[in-house]
Parts: C-alpha cells; structure tokens; sequence
C-alpha cells in the first residue's frame, strides 16, 4: 500500500469519524428536543384537562377511587364553629377567637403530569384547610431564609424576635429548625392561649402537666398549635409586614393562584410594627382562622412542591428548601418541615413510594404529592384515616386495565 493510498484511507476513516461524532450528537440533540416540556396551568382557569387514558390511567379504576372518596366523607356537622365546641372546645382556654365557615362538600382533585385528570365535588369552594396552613407558614420561613432574612435555620430565635418570648433561659436556646419541626418545646402564652392547653394529656393531672420540666429543644416532638402561631409571630417580625401579603406576591400570583383564598388570624393576634397594626395569621384553624382556601388553589400548592419549587421558568421556593423540608425529623421521621408529612418507610402510604409526601390539615384536609409518577391528590373532608386508602385506589389505576386503552 502506498503512502498515499494510506493517508487517502486515513483521512476517509476521520471524516467517518467525524461524521459518527456529529451524527450522535445530532441524535443527542433530537433526543433532548423529544422531550416535552413539563405542563404548568395558565392563572386561574387557564388549567388544561386530560382524559385518564391520556395520560395513561384506568378510566374504570380512577371513577372507583373516586367513589371511595366519596363514600369516605368525613362525618359529623359542617358547621365547623359547632364541630369545634364539641372537639378543641372542650379543651382549657378553648373558646374560639378566630373565624369559622360551614364546610361545603367532600372534594377531590387529582392531577397527573400537571393536568387535571378528575375533580369532584365543589373544588371551586373556598373551606377552611385547618393544619394545612403550617404548610404556608413555614413557606414564608423558606421564603426569608432565601433572601437572607434569616442566616441560618439553626440561628436561635432569639436573635431576631426581641420582644419577650424568647427570653427564658429555655426559649432562648430553641432555633428556627425547632419551630418548624415542632421540637422546641417552648412553655409560655400567646393570644391567650398557653401551650400547655392545646391537647393536654388524659394520663396525669393538669396541674402536674402545666408544671413538667420543659425538654431541651430538639430532643421530643410534640404537635402543638401554640409554638405553630409562635412561627408565624416570629416570621412576621422578620418580614415586618403581614405575611398573606408575603405568601401572594411571592408564593400564589406567580403560581396562578385565584385571589378567593384568605389567610386569617385572631381577633387579638394584632401587633404594632412601624406605627401600623398588623395582623399575625395562624398556622391552622384550632382557635378558628388559618388559611380558609380552595381545592384547585390546594392543587397549584401540590403541584409546586411535587416540582420541587419550580414553576415553569422560575424557582418560586428553593429546591434545597423542599430538601430540607423533606427531611425527616430525627425523633419524629414521618415528619419534615411543618406541615410536610412524610412517608418514611412507608408509614403514611403504604402503597406509594417512600418519597412521596403531603400537606395534611384536619377535615381531613391534604394534598399528596407523588414524585415517581408526575401526581398530585387533592381530598378535602375525607376521613383521615382512609387517605392511604385512596392514594393506594389512584395509583392502583396507574396501570390501564387490559383492553382499556
């Protein structure tokens, strides 16, 4: 072979080489461009439908996990001011001082790939979410961290709200990390209402319990709406300005949200900042108030969080929020940031994957999300010990029954 004809056989092998290379990259490209964008609603109505088999569920199976919602309504009045006297009204210092509504319908939503696959009941209906609001009060905790508001979630509480109720030897050492995983056990007295009235034990004397030795924060979970309005008065002395305006413009606008939902607080939850009077909202409805909200608002909530934040182009909530929000609390590992409830080993659902999570207030009152599958479930007075049993119904219609399609 001549040294021509090798370098005439060397130069066709590197442009096939060449060639090979720019092929594959062009089959990389086309690859990535094949991927469909995530679907996002449009604001308000603008929220695009798709059938089950659309999206690749079972009509059949999707209607029967429907109709165990429904069958699974929770019971008792709907005049939630009257549910609540016969419930948390019987506690110490349980008298109301926060509004209440009567309830509408049992209602749903479920939302698959961003589309709205099924809805029921009244998911226009503004209700009162009770517990799930700690979602949105730890949401403008995240929200402050991001901008540097707060330093660090473990920076005592201390050193940002001044105004007393942190100044215990024991309160001075709990951090914003204690609020929100509710570890902090902190003893005192806010809008009238002390902690040691919410929930007391049935086991031992009151007096004995309003006496007990407080633990050292961090160390034992107590669920306690107290130390919950106790964030929501520290995050407004961080903001310094009432914190449903925080949660729109930040939060709801950008995600399309209506403008129907309403972030109540208590009738004497009024404090000073600046010469104005403010309102600190609480973190669920056990004394009335909280977030009072509609199922399809829930569902943009849901579908935020299920994208780790992200809402088309923008980054509304910190992805290494939503981690740290996912993260088990170490004495309570179904429980994340309030109010993230987790799946940890699979305790909450058994039938879906650990990762999952939801937002869950009384009612019961919650909105699942369901990464593995792009899901999101939205169930507002169902039992709440029958909210694995639907989750499990939905996923079971994940796979299309033979000669459904």
């Amino acid at each position: 072979m001549t040294t021509r004809t090798r370098a005439t056989l060397l130069g066709l092998s590197s442009l096939a080489a060449l060639a090979a290379l720019v092929t594959g990259a062009t089959v990389q490209q086309r690859g990535r461009l094949a991927q469909p964008a995530l679907y996002y609603p449009g604001p308000g109505n603008d929220w695009e439908r798709r059938t089950p088999a659309q999206v690749g569920m079972d009509a059949r199976l999707l209607d029967e996990a429907i109709a165990f919602a429904k069958a699974s309504e929770t019971p008792g009045t709907r005049d939630l001011e009257e549910g609540h006297y016969l419930t948390f009204g019987r506690e110490p210092h349980g008298e109301g001082i926060g509004p209440f509504k009567v309830r509408g319908d049992q209602t749903g939503i479920i939302v698959k790939n961003g589309y709205i696959v099924a809805e029921w009941g009244e998911p226009h209906r503004v209700d009162m979410t009770f517990s799930y609001t700690k979602s949105f009060v730890s949401t403008t905790v995240g929200l402050a961290l991001e901008r540097g508001l707060i330093r660090s979630l473990h920076d005592k509480v201390r050193e940002y709200v001044t105004t007393g109720e942190f100044d215990s030897d024991h309160a001075a050492k709990i951090t914003w990390d204690h609020l929100l995983r509710q570890t902090s056990d902190w003893g005192g007295t806010l809008w009238g209402k002390p902690d040691w009235a919410d929930r007391p034990p049935t086991d031992q004397p009151l007096a004995d319990y309003v006496k007990r030795v407080h633990h050292e924060p961090g160390t034992t979970y107590e669920y306690n709406d107290v130390r919950v309005n106790l964030l929501a008065y520290s995050a407004l002395q961080v903001w310094r300005r009432p914190l449903p305006q925080v949660l729109r413009e930040l939060v709801m606008d950008p995600i399309g949200a209506s403008n129907t939902w309403r972030w109540h607080g208590y009738e004497n939850s009024w404090v000073n900042l600046d010469g104005q009077m403010v309102q600190s909202v609480s973190g669920g409805g056990h004394w009335g108030g909280g977030m009072f909200i509609s199922a399809r608002d829930q569902a943009r909530f849901g579908l935020l969080t299920l994208r780790r934040g992200k809402w088309k182009d923008r980054q509304i909530l910190a992805e290494d929020w939503v981690k740290m929000a996912t993260t088990p609390t170490p004495v309570q590992p179904g429980y994340g940031f309030m109010n993230w409830f987790l799946n940890t080993g699979k305790g909450m659902l058994p039938a879906a994957p650990e990762n999952s999570f939801c937002h869950r207030g009384a009612g019961a009152n919650v909105a699942c999300a369901i990464p593995d599958h792009d899901l999101v479930i939205v169930a507002r007075w169902i039992q709440a010990n029958q909210v694995a049993g639907l989750v499990e119904r939905v996923l079971a219609a994940m796979t299309p029954a033979v000669g459904s399609r």
